[in-house]
């Protein structure tokens, strides 16, 4: 069964930076190593449907999701249609800093169908397949971390 997955960073800027980066997720393939495209029918705001593709070695496949939660500066959430995950970024203030945490919740039914038999055939079985996506999330989370301190010592900061 699928489990949950949650993995979180200290970045050194406030909210407001962090939300402007992680709010816009037509730029999650700069930081996932997984995601390669989103494609978002209209601005991102709840309710909002994307076509994401995904890549893992030589396998590509598609996702469609639709964006759960939007609340500005708090917490940006969408869901897999395909498999009925949800995965979050949630900005918690920490002073000049945000702890930005990031989620793959799963629902108390398990997954799809599908999705199990894909992973269990072609992705390398629910462990492997868990353990890359918890290294992807950490990775993502340094690629943003890097993002967001970057752009706030820049000339505008």
């Amino acid at each position: 069964m699928a489990e949950n997955l949650e993995s979180d960073v200290i970045i050194d800027a406030p909210v407001e930076c962090v939300w402007e980066v992680v709010s816009d997720l037509r730029r999650m393939p700069q930081w996932s190593p997984q995601c390669r495209k989103v494609i978002a029918r209209g601005p991102i705001r709840q309710g909002t449907f994307m076509l994401n593709v995904n890549r893992d070695g030589k396998l590509w496949w598609p996702t469609r999701s639709k964006v759960t939660d939007f609340s500005h500066q708090q917490r940006v959430a969408f869901r897999v249609l395909d498999n009925n995950t949800e995965w979050s970024f949630t900005l918690v203030p920490e002073g000049e800093r945000t702890r930005l945490v990031e989620r793959r919740d799963v629902p108390t039914r398990g997954t799809t169908q599908i999705s199990r038999v894909l992973i269990d055939k072609v992705l390398g079985g629910e462990a492997d397949f868990e353990a890359n996506l918890a290294a992807g999330m950490n990775a993502t989370l340094k690629r943003i971390k890097a993002s967001v301190e970057t752009s706030k010592a820049g000339p505008s900061a």
